[in-house]
């Protein structure tokens, strides 16, 4: 995030794992100069973090970790390791009578330093001198912080400020826009709350994001059936289909971008099985000021590749509340709904969800010219794109898949046939949504005719950090691209058709 980052951090707890690889580096060539690691106490909860504890004690180079321990990541952190920080502060209640706590770092080869008062700089920076001169292998420094430190409004809330929007400097209090719809997180925890009211066999799992997945929401309701399992995105997937095997109905809400952490979990413990794991995923497509490294691209091609996968994409925020329902009742293998970041389109809620067809779309608007199969929430853009091609003189029929697997093949071919040009949109890269679309009219021989298909996805790049709708601008799949790309179907064949007459008559 700064010019002066040697290494690019996107997801949590990869400091250690990348600072040991700069480490042998500088070994192995012979290099000077120190390497540096801060990873927060949230962030020591990751696989990948013990993964690299228990490589580097082993190798034995030369290495600084500072721990930063401030009790919080965006979430409270969860699990046993948190105990064992607050013995190693002194903190816990817990300490057997020892005068000192012998920590899991020594045991795995590490000096171990601290814990020092992170806020006392004269004193921390002569503990780093000592270290600096000291060490000859891997030490870590356990520095003990207050989040928000000095600042009141954001030490007395704790959990707020992670990201912040224009804001009172004096009272803290953000500047955000009142919304003009339930945001899509805050209309799937409602949901999942309605629904285990009336089904115990639900529960929810979250790899330490309750607040931004909306299992907090759930977890209120019910604590008993909602777990937190810190940032551990693996451990989640399989904790979730034990207990999908134990015979209750896990919902794992983890956002698409940290989903691709476990896809080795999701194919072996879940696909290959058919277990009935429900994956909530969240923040679905461009993201906005989550930036590049949280966009959801990938996870409708990795999750549509599965065997025995449903995938669905609802269009707004009550076709989301209906998804729910669908998954709540769906026991034949694994399933997967997908929606963004933000809030949805304003449409009314219904009192209760009901359960789509599996594989099934729908017709929004009917035409007859030109078909767009939208997945997702682009729809409002596609009835958009619609409208601009009306007022061009083409008529323009506009559906919903509601599924990218499986396809509905009925509505599929009807389009295909029906229509001269049929488009597909969707808020994902390419191998996804089109591609099976693709796929399946080649494989039927709907494509040996004159069916002119295009399919519009997330271009073949990482997109700057903007708002979600200039984002989509760079994308190209905001309205007046969708409507641009079926008048170049038409251009395109009257240009062809117009090269192959000069060649018949010779020119």
């Amino acid at each position: 995030e700064s010019q002066f980052d040697p290494f690019g951090a996107a997801h949590s707890s990869t400091a250690m794992s990348a600072g040991l690889g700069f480490a042998v580096a500088n070994s192995l060539k012979k290099s000077d100069g120190d390497v540096v690691c801060v990873v927060g106490d949230g962030a020591m909860s990751a696989g990948m973090a013990f993964e690299a504890l228990n490589n580097a004690g082993v190798l034995g180079r030369r290495l600084f970790v500072i721990l930063n321990d401030n009790e919080m990541s965006i979430a409270p952190p969860s699990g046993a390791l948190v105990n064992h920080l607050a013995d190693l502060s002194g903190k816990s209640e817990r300490r057997h009578g020892q005068d000192r706590t012998v920590s899991l770092f020594e045991q795995l080869g590490f000096d171990y330093v601290g814990p020092v008062d992170g806020h006392d700089v004269p004193s921390l920076l002569e503990v780093l001198r000592g270290a600096r001169s000291d060490a000859d292998g891997p030490v870590l420094i356990h520095a003990l912080t207050v989040k928000g430190k000095g600042y009141p409004p954001a030490e007395d809330a704790a959990d707020k400020c992670h990201g912040v929007s224009k804001f009172n400097i004096v009272t803290g209090e953000q500047k955000k826009p009142t919304p003009a719809a339930p945001s899509y997180t805050g209309v799937f925890g409602e949901s999942l709350t309605r629904e285990a009211q009336t089904d115990d066999e639900i529960v929810a799992i979250t790899a330490a994001m309750p607040s931004g997945t909306g299992v907090g929401i759930f977890a209120k309701a019910f604590p008993e059936r909602s777990f937190d399992v810190g940032i551990a995105e693996q451990h989640a997937v399989t904790f979730a289909a034990g207990l999908a095997a134990g015979g209750m109905k896990p919902f794992c809400a983890i956002y698409s971008t940290f989903l691709q952490r476990a896809y080795d979990q999701i194919v072996h413990d879940v696909a290959l099985q058919g277990l009935p794991v429900r994956f909530a995923i969240d923040r679905a497509g461009l993201v906005g000021a989550d930036g590049p490294t949280h966009a959801g691209s990938f996870d409708v091609g990795y999750l549509c590749s599965l065997p025995g996968f449903v995938v669905m994409a609802p269009s707004d925020e009550a076709e989301l509340v209906h998804a729910v329902t669908t998954a709540v009742g769906y026991n034949d293998g694994p399933i997967a709904f997908r929606y963004p970041r933000g809030e949805g389109t304003g449409v009314a809620l219904p009192q209760a969800g009901e359960a789509f067809e599996i594989g099934r779309g729908r017709i929004v608007a009917q035409g007859s010219q030109v078909a767009l199969l939208s997945l997702g929430t682009r729809l409002e853009e596609c009835l958009e794109a619609a409208s601009l091609l009306k007022n061009r003189g083409l008529s323009t029929t506009v559906a919903d898949a509601r599924f990218a697997k499986p396809l509905d093949q009925e509505l599929l071919f009807r389009l295909a046939n029906e229509h001269a040009v049929l488009v597909t949109v969707e808020e994902g890269a390419v191998g996804g949504f089109g591609s099976h679309v693709l796929h399946t009219l080649a494989a039927n021989g709907q494509l040996d005719g004159g069916l002119k298909v295009r399919s519009l996805v997330l271009p073949d790049r990482f997109i700057d950090q903007a708002s979600p709708r200039s984002m989509y601008d760079d994308a190209g799949l905001n309205a007046d691209h969708i409507a641009e790309a079926v008048m170049s179907c038409f251009f395109q064949a009257e240009s062809i058709a117009e090269s192959q007459g000069r060649r018949r008559i010779g020119i």
